[in-house]
């Protein structure tokens, strides 16, 4: 019987994972114990994706208020500016709580009409009425009140969020202003803590260039242990999320010795050469409010050598409409599936390409295990998907 299935991709339920514990058998052990109660045989290149944060809590990457703060008296000596943080209470609000402890103020840099994930700030056709070019205009909080109200609450959340970080603080000791021009911050400090995430490299040279006295990012703080505290050597708190009113979790470490375990295990054990992620947040937009997801510094900070490069795949309606026009039934699936065959590695730019826009396997894999395991209650923080890299042409 000719194959009726493609990709398939499973949620895999495991234990709650605490520090300490070894993510590596957990993870083999819970697939394998699937594979027993659900009937179902592991193949070669299936891929096996497991959360950042399953990790970052059996290493214990955890980080205090306290922590944060000693890091930010380490690099600045006075009064910052910290530019271009998301808006984001689960990322950003205890990270600016401890950065607030750390200095006698915090003038606080929002982008406008929204963030880089697409939270907004503001209507951008109010914006546009009253004026305002977000290319050159620097807003106070005053004008921004005058302006929008005195609530502008997040269509998602319900927030204001400039009310909300400005409150963060105990001592008041943040003062909000929205520019788009990271130079403005100049004005009101030498010293800069840039908080945007994947627009921070370019931000930093642009400070730097402009004369900074000092530039530090959040990718800066906590790159080594502080006062025996979690860390991230690439990404320090970026990444971060809230773990409890006084601590973070941080995006976890040595994530390709961990993968590599994985593979390694997994084939002890069943004889199958599998591939491993670890993933964060998936790289995806939502089409009504135009937020992007990716508040993660990349959708996956570990991954074993096979899931390197882009897919290399061929439109098979295109060619269905195009090239093999003149063929009916049978006939016309026997073709494709030769041209599939033959297709080659090297496919950008070609027609028979056409709209398949090859992005990174990982952001795929990555994207589709996100939307497959959630932020929520559904329990499964690994996922196994079969069949990815089958084609029409497999049997």
């Amino acid at each position: 019987m000719a194959r009726t299935v493609g990709t398939t991709v499973r949620g895999i339920r495991t234990p709650i994972i605490n520090k300490g514990d070894d993510p590596v058998k957990i993870v083999v052990d819970s697939v394998i114990a699937s594979m027993a109660s659900e009937k179902f045989d592991l193949r070669d290149r299936d891929v096996i994706g497991i959360t950042e944060s399953f990790v970052a809590r059996a290493q214990g990457n955890y980080a205090t208020l306290e922590d944060i703060t000693r890091d930010v008296r380490s690099k600045f000596s006075g009064e910052i500016a910290v530019v271009f943080p998301i808006l984001s209470r689960n990322r950003f609000s205890l990270v600016l709580k401890g950065i607030a402890m750390g200095v006698p103020k915090v003038y606080l840099f929002l982008k406008y009409p929204s963030d880089e994930m697409g939270n907004p700030l503001m209507d951008i056709e109010k914006m546009y009425e009253a004026g305002i070019n977000p290319y050159t205009d620097v807003l106070d909080e005053q004008r921004y009140r005058k302006l929008f109200g005195e609530n502008v609450p997040h269509p998602f959340t319900g927030i204001d969020y400039v009310s909300y970080y400005k409150e963060v603080a105990q001592n008041g000791n943040i003062e909000i202003i929205l520019a788009n021009n990271p130079t403005a911050a100049l004005d009101y400090a030498e010293e800069i803590l840039t908080a945007d995430v994947h627009t921070r490299h370019r931000t930093k040279r642009i400070l730097k260039a402009a004369g900074a006295k000092k530039v530090y990012g959040l990718d800066d703080l906590l790159t080594k242990p502080v006062n025996g505290s979690g860390y991230n050597p690439e990404f320090g708190l970026l990444g971060s999320n809230k773990a409890t009113e006084t601590s973070v979790k941080l995006f976890p470490r040595d994530c390709k010795k961990v993968v590599d375990q994985v593979q390694k295990a997994i084939l002890e054990r069943t004889g199958k050469h599998v591939e491993v992620l670890i993933y964060g947040d998936g790289a995806f937009k939502d089409p009504r409010c135009k937020i992007w997801e990716l508040a993660d510094p990349v959708v996956s900070p570990g991954y074993t050598d096979g899931l390197r490069g882009t897919p290399s795949e061929i439109k098979i309606k295109y060619i269905a409409d195009n090239d093999l026009e003149g063929l009916d039934g049978s006939k016309k699936e026997e073709a494709i599936k030769e041209r599939i065959k033959q297709k080659g590695k090297q496919l950008v730019g070609r027609d028979e390409a056409l709209g398949t826009t090859p992005r990174q396997l990982t952001d795929l894999l990555g994207s589709l295990c996100d939307l497959t395991s959630g932020s929520g209650d559904k329990g499964t923080p690994i996922v196994l998907v079969q069949g990815y890299f089958d084609d029409y042409a497999k049997e």
